[in-house]
């Protein structure tokens, strides 16, 4: 008859030959290898699961980059933002940052999308505005658009803190406040956002020195003027800068201050003043008077007439040490002018200017720097051209100034 009982059917202990019973001790025994064994089952089937999922996303990272499947964004973006390229930046080194902004998804999306861009590659360091979560196609397009570089801070040599006028022509040139306040401005989800210009000039006036950057050898003639904002003047190089439209007026200033000074270091400024027997901060001021008094071919031999006149005469004279507080331009300056006791006004104040009067430029701190041999003490522009002579000689001075005044040429005897 046909076994049908099935697989609950109690099943006999021995078939055939007798066999001794077994134990419970060794039953244990072998629940116990029989438990072991699953588990190691278990463990080999875990591994190989974790095993063949990772070479599904290794295979798949492998396949996004080998045929361009990166993540990416789509859209027109959510918010404004300004990121920052560094000198030097790799285009990967800007995907990193634009990934790490939240503009684009991944770095790769980024410079798989920058292929071959001339202006990418191209790009200037400083800062740029662009918007969160857009393709990596749209980041660079963003990045290419001149219009969306922000912080760029042109400093024209011999510019001051405080806006200049031109009392013949009415014409402002605008101070380094102002054009630090313009430089700053950036539209940010349609808000207008802008340093304002007295901020500066109010950090300028009232921050402690170590916060502005102010190096050791300016502190203590910076520290002799109080709090006026002029205190801080030639402490900012011409230029071309980038400033950080997001920062504060006093990180801004600070920042400014302190790439200005690695600028005149790194020029030699230190070096040169030991050679000269004078401080840094001196021939950065009498480089500024030089900026302010002759044009580039003449700037060695005003820097020779500077030195020389410190020499032996105890005040310069200059009609630009009255015009500075006064923030304006003028040839010819008046008696009541030079009259006035400003820490700046040579024909009252005997030596150096407090401080500089302007921010000068490389050839004017050459100039200072080395200035040309002779043993002139004046000097006069005798025609509109910039014609200047100089000589050593009172008298012959005094004709050179006839002959100014003869060619419609306003200007003082030095």
């Amino acid at each position: 008859m046909v076994d049908d009982w099935g697989t609950d059917r109690a099943q006999p202990v021995a078939v055939g030959s007798p066999r001794r019973a077994t134990s419970r001790a060794e039953k244990n025994r072998e629940a116990r290898r029989r438990r072991r064994r699953r588990m190691v089952r278990g463990f080999s089937l875990a591994a190989l699961i974790v095993v063949v999922v990772g070479a599904i996303f290794v295979g798949s990272r492998l396949w996004h980059n080998m045929f361009g499947g990166v993540d990416d964004y789509a859209g027109g973006g959510v918010d404004d933002v300004v990121i920052q390229i560094h000198d030097g930046d790799s285009t990967t080194a800007i995907g990193q940052t634009l990934e790490d902004h939240n503009v684009v998804a991944t770095s790769e999306a980024f410079v798989a999308a920058a292929a071959g861009n001339s202006a990418i590659s191209s790009i200037q360091p400083g800062f740029y505005k662009v918007r969160t979560e857009i393709s990596a196609s749209n980041a660079v397009e963003q990045l290419a658009d001149p219009q969306n570089r922000v912080g760029k801070l042109v400093i024209a040599e011999g510019r001051q803190l405080d806006d200049v006028a031109d009392v013949r022509t009415n014409a402002v040139t605008e101070g380094i406040f102002t054009l630090i306040s313009r430089a700053s401005c950036v539209n940010l989800n349609g808000e207008r956002r802008c340093v304002d210009a007295d901020e500066l000039r109010e950090i300028a006036r009232t921050a402690e020195l170590s916060a502005l950057s102010v190096p050791d050898w300016a502190a203590e003639q910076v520290e002799a003027m109080g709090d006026d904002h002029r205190r801080l003047e030639g402490l900012i190089a011409p230029g071309t800068w980038n400033i950080d439209p997001s920062a504060s007026a006093q990180d801004i200033l600070s920042r400014l201050i302190a790439d200005s000074v690695k600028q005149y270091e790194e020029g030699g400024l230190l070096e040169t003043a030991k050679t000269l027997n004078m401080s840094p901060y001196e021939i950065l001021t009498v480089a500024s008077l030089v900026q302010r008094e002759a044009l580039p071919q003449d700037f060695a031999k005003v820097a020779r007439v500077i030195y020389n006149r410190l020499v032996e005469y105890p005040k310069l004279e200059f009609d630009s040490t009255v015009n500075y507080p006064l923030d304006r331009i003028e040839v010819a300056t008046t008696d009541a002018d030079r009259a006035q006791a400003t820490p700046w006004n040579t024909y009252v104040r005997e030596g150096l200017p407090a401080t500089p009067i302007g921010s000068p430029g490389a050839e004017a701190l050459a100039a200072a720097e080395h200035p040309a041999q002779g043993d002139w003490l004046y000097f006069v522009t005798i025609d509109m051209q910039g014609t200047t002579l100089f000589t050593r000689d009172f008298n012959e001075h005094l004709a050179n100034i006839q002959l100014a005044q003869n060619n419609g040429v306003l200007d003082s005897a030095r």
